[in-house]
């Protein structure tokens, strides 16, 4: 799969995930009070395991989704789309100057000769 599909994916489960947490209510009202308490969806407690559940479910899908996002792209070593690297580029080849050789001072030797040694 590639990353924009992931992209996509997790923009959905994001859109989903603030949805959920907005229609909770911290103080214990939200959703369960808005439906009418025990006529609707079983109840206070339900509701509230309800959308407890699907944050953390929504949660979990949203981590493993940018994860997985991550390994699937390009890693910097392998990427071909800089010039310098692109060994097959249309554009002509540089080669680096010759090397020239080191240029050398001629050393003098103030010190006078010494005789060698006879046998």
């Amino acid at each position: 799969m590639g990353f924009p599909i992931f992209l996509v994916l997790i923009t959905i489960v994001c859109f989903l995930l603030i949805i959920v947490i907005m229609v909770q209510n911290p103080k214990g009202g939200g959703l369960s009070s808005t439906l009418g308490g025990s006529q609707m969806m079983g109840g206070v407690q339900k509701t509230t395991d309800f959308l407890d559940k699907s944050t953390w479910t929504l949660a979990t899908i949203l981590i493993v989704l940018i994860l997985m996002s991550s390994i699937s792209l390009p890693s910097a070593a392998n990427a071909t789309d800089s010039k310098i690297f692109n060994s097959d580029s249309s554009a002509p080849a540089t080669s680096a100057p010759a090397a020239q050789p080191p240029v050398t001072t001629p050393v003098q030797n103030d010190a006078p000769a010494e005789a060698a040694p006879q046998q």
